[in-house]
């Protein structure tokens, strides 16, 4: 069955760095554009980034351009999300998820099909 596993979420301060990981399973990720999410306490889901299946196409939230950097590796069936200059605002759990074909809006998350279970990422001094 279709799965998408986080991780790499955890407790860091201000400023440092952390890489999540989305391992994929069940269906063929060359095929597919990943997003991946995020909510924060007493906050909306909002979308943080994007990768079209072919690598080509990638979007950023803006408050986390420049910081962050999404990529993908389909030989090891897993999308990354690269955090840097990490702030308390982006404390949240962080969710990945598969992107239904032709679903509109990238930031729209009803587009999308299937979603991981979430990693917590802290951000705190």
């Amino acid at each position: 069955q279709v799965q998408l596993v986080e991780s790499g979420g955890g407790l860091v301060q201000p400023g440092e760095s952390l890489t999540l990981s989305c391992r994929t399973s069940g269906f063929t990720l060359d095929d597919y554009a990943i997003g991946w999410f995020r909510r924060a306490p007493g906050k909306e889901r909002e979308g943080v980034s994007f990768i079209s299946a072919n690598a080509v196409g990638t979007f950023y939230l803006r408050s986390v351009q420049g910081r962050f950097s999404i990529s993908r590796d389909n030989a090891k069936n897993t999308v990354y999300l690269q955090m840097s200059s990490l702030k308390s605002e982006d404390t949240a759990v962080y969710y990945c998820a598969r992107r239904a074909p032709g679903s509109g809006y990238w930031a729209n998350a009803g587009g999308y099909d299937y979603w991981g279970q979430g990693t917590q990422v802290t951000v705190s001094s």
